[in-house]
């Protein structure tokens, strides 16, 4: 009990527009100037999403008890292609950034793909993966790859040229400029990439189950749309939101104990 209201205590000011727009949501709701089948209250959204979860009433019908698979099966849809993004991402940045030549090789055929909408790659992606998990992944690393690619470059190319200039001065080789001096410095641009890049890859799994996967929380969305099942929609929807903040504050976390450094520095000026 002590427990829970140290945390009201620390994280009140965070619940106070959650907690209005659902107050304001169920009275909407209630005072029937829309049917209640069009926008179900956040009472029955959230009925439907316990026997989603958990299979008490069966209201869930075809659904009932199976969100920990759908969620499971999402999210490891959303890591795989994540976790590709990341690595390749990463590693092209500074191969660009850091090597005219690669740069001049490479950049412009990155800079050509990269306005495409990766929802336009959904007919290739099926006729290259079949209807699998294989299009939804690649879906994901699309949408997640551009950003931290874009991050890592930017991170790398406005590293401070002393330090850079210092180390080589010391004799450092450029695999050791690289792994002790560009790489840290741009981590902070390179987490800020990977923040907005695990956003990108709920919404790309999601469109992607919609479409080319008959499983996870974007099919069960999808296929409640079809049933006129919008309670289901909306817990749909919230789940997903729910995933993409864990996912972000986990990546939040990462970032601050690699970047411990950064904190410290910010508490010693003040």
């Amino acid at each position: 009990m002590a427990f829970l209201q140290d945390l009201w205590t620390k994280n009140k000011y965070r619940w106070i527009v959650p907690v209005t727009i659902v107050a304001v949501w169920e009275g909407f709701s209630r005072s029937g100037m829309l049917p209640s089948s069009l926008l179900p209250a956040p009472s029955k959204v959230l009925s439907i999403w316990l026997d989603w979860l958990l299979g008490t009433t069966g209201n869930a019908e075809s659904n009932s008890g199976k969100w920990l698979h759908d969620a499971m099966s999402s999210a490891a849809r959303v890591l795989t292609g994540y976790a590709i993004a990341a690595v390749s991402g990463i590693v092209l940045g500074v191969m660009i950034a850091w090597w005219r030549f690669v740069e001049k090789l490479i950049e412009p055929t990155i800079q050509m793909l990269r306005p495409i909408p990766p929802v336009s790659w959904i007919p290739l992606a099926i006729i290259w993966f079949g209807i699998a998990d294989k299009p939804a992944i690649f879906l994901v690393f699309l949408g997640a790859f551009f950003p931290i690619l874009m991050n890592t470059i930017h991170g790398v190319k406005t590293s401070d040229k002393n330090l850079i200039r210092a180390a080589a001065m010391m004799g450092s080789t450029q695999w050791q400029l690289i792994r002790h001096v560009i790489f840290p410095a741009a981590l902070p641009n390179i987490f800020a990439g990977l923040r907005i890049a695990i956003g990108s890859a709920w919404m790309l799994t999601v469109t992607a189950e919609m479409i080319a996967v008959k499983s996870g929380l974007g099919y069960v969305l999808w296929d409640s749309y079809y049933f006129l099942r919008y309670d289901l929609v909306l817990a749909s929807m919230i789940s997903i939101g729910l995933l993409g903040l864990l996912s972000d504050l986990v990546v939040k976390k990462i970032m601050n104990r690699v970047l411990h450094w950064q904190r410290n520095i910010s508490v010693q000026s003040l």
